[in-house]
C-alpha cells in the first residue's frame, strides 16, 4: 500500500473512537465537522494549524509509528511527536558517536554534505543557464569557491564555504526570477519578503521530511556532523536536508513562480515580516508533495524511486559509511 504524507492546515482536534481517528474542526460557516483520517494510509502528519491531539489519538498514532511534525504561523518547524523507536541499534549509535568525536572522520562527512548541497545548487543553475547566459559568471564563481572545500581543515571552514556559495546562489536568482520576487538578502526569523518566506517554508518542510525518514532507520537524529549537535533539535536532519534543499525546496519555488502559480495574494505582509497565508501554504504544500511523489530512474538500483525515498536511501548510505561498509557519497542530481 502506498502511504501518504498528511498535511493539516486548519485548526482542529484529533480524537480517537475505537480504531478510527477523527479530525474535528470548524468549517467556513463556523459549523463543527468531523472527518475520519485514513490512518492505514498515513506515513506522517505535518500540522500547520493549531492542532490539539487527545491522548487516545496520540496513543494510537504511537502504535502505528506515525510521527507528527508541528509548524508555527511563520511556517517554521517547532517540534515533533516522536513515536517509540522500534528500529534501534546500539552498535550503530556507538559508530555514529565515534565518527562525531573523531575530528577527521567528522570532517570527512561534513565535507560530503557541503559537496552534495553545492553540486545540487550548480545543477539548478545549469538548468537555467541555457536560457540565461548571464548565469555563467555565477556558476564559475560557485565552482571556484567549491574547489576550496578539499583544502579545509575544520568544520567552520567547510560551513563558511557552504555559506558563501549559498550567498552567490541566492544572488543569482535575480537573473531568472521576476522582479517582484527580487532577492535582496536572506532573512530568516522572520522572513522579510515573499522570496524569503518561500525559502523558509520550503526548508522547514525538507527538514521535517528528512526527520521522518531518519525515524524509519536505525540512525540517531541527534548525532550530526556538519551541524553541531544541540539540545532540542534533531541536527542530523539538518545535515541531510542540506543535500536535498536545492532539489526539493528550491525547485518547488522555481516551479510555482515560473508557472505563475503564486503571486502577492498568497502572502500575508506585516510591518517587519512576510509569510505565506493559508492559500499560499496550500499551493506550496501541493507542489511540494507532488515533488516528493515524483519518481526518477535510479542509476544504481535500475528502478523508479521517489524523491522522498531518495532521502531514506541517503540514510542507508550514511549507515554503510558509519559501519565501514562503503564510503558515503551524497546524492547529486544528474539531470
Amino acid at each position: 500500500m502506498t502511504k501518504i504524507n498528511l498535511f493539516i492546515l486548519r485548526n482542529g482536534i484529533l480524537k480517537r473512537s475505537q480504531n478510527t481517528i477523527y479530525l474535528v474542526y470548524k468549517n467556513e460557516k463556523g459549523e463543527i465537522e468531523k472527518k475520519a483520517l485514513p490512518i492505514e494510509k498515513i506515513y506522517s502528519i505535518y500540522a500547520h494549524g493549531r492542532l490539539t491531539i487527545r491522548s487516545g489519538a496520540l496513543s494510537y498514532l504511537m502504535k502505528r509509528g506515525i510521527p507528527v511534525h508541528f509548524f508555527n504561523k511563520f511556517g517554521f518547524y517547532e517540534g515533533s511527536f516522536w513515536p517509540r523507536e522500534t528500529l534501534v541499534s546500539g552498535h550503530l549509535l556507538v559508530k555514529q558517536v565515534e565518527h562525531y568525536l573523531d575530528k577527521e572522520k567528522r570532517l570527512v562527512l561534513a565535507k560530503k554534505f557541503v559537496k552534495g548541497a553545492c553540486l545540487n545548487i550548480l545543477a539548478n543553475l545549469k538548468y537555467y543557464q541555457k536560457e540565461y547566459s548571464s548565469l555563467n559568471e555565477d556558476i564559475e564563481k560557485i565552482r571556484e569557491t567549491l574547489s576550496k572545500l578539499s583544502g579545509t581543515n575544520s568544520i567552520e571552514e567547510a560551513m563558511a564555504i557552504e555559506g558563501n556559495i549559498r550567498d552567490l546562489y541566492y544572488d543569482s536568482w535575480n537573473k531568472f526570477l521576476p522582479e517582484k520576487f527580487k532577492f535582496d538578502k536572506r532573512s530568516r526569523r522572520p522572513p522579510e519578503n515573499m522570496i524569503n518566506a518561500l525559502i523558509s517554508f520550503g526548508n522547514s518542510l525538507v527538514y521535517s521530511v528528512c526527520l521522518t525518514e531518519i525515524y524509519n532507520t536505525q540512525l540517531n537524529p541527534t548525532v550530526s556532523y556538519l551541524h553541531e549537535p544541540f539540545e532540542r533539535r534533531f541536527s542530523l536532519a539538518l545535515d541531510i536536508a542540506e543535500v536535498f534543499k536545492p532539489i526539493l525546496a528550491d525547485r518547488t519555488i522555481f516551479k510555482l513562480i515560473k508557472q505563475d502559480k503564486i503571486d502577492e495574494s498568497y502572502f500575508q505582509k506585516e510591518l517587519n515580516y512576510c509569510i505565506l497565508n493559508d492559500k499560499g501554504k496550500r499551493a506550496f504544500i501541493q507542489a511540494f508533495d507532488e515533488k516528493l511523489k515524483t519518481t526518477i530512474k535510479h542509476k544504481k538500483l535500475k528502478r523508479n524511486v521517489s524523491y522522498q525515498r531518495l532521502m531514506r536511501l541517503e540514510c542507508y548510505k550514511l549507515i554503510k559509511h558509519l559501519l565501514g561498509i562503503k564510503e558515503y557519497e551524497p546524492f547529486v542530481s544528474w539531470w
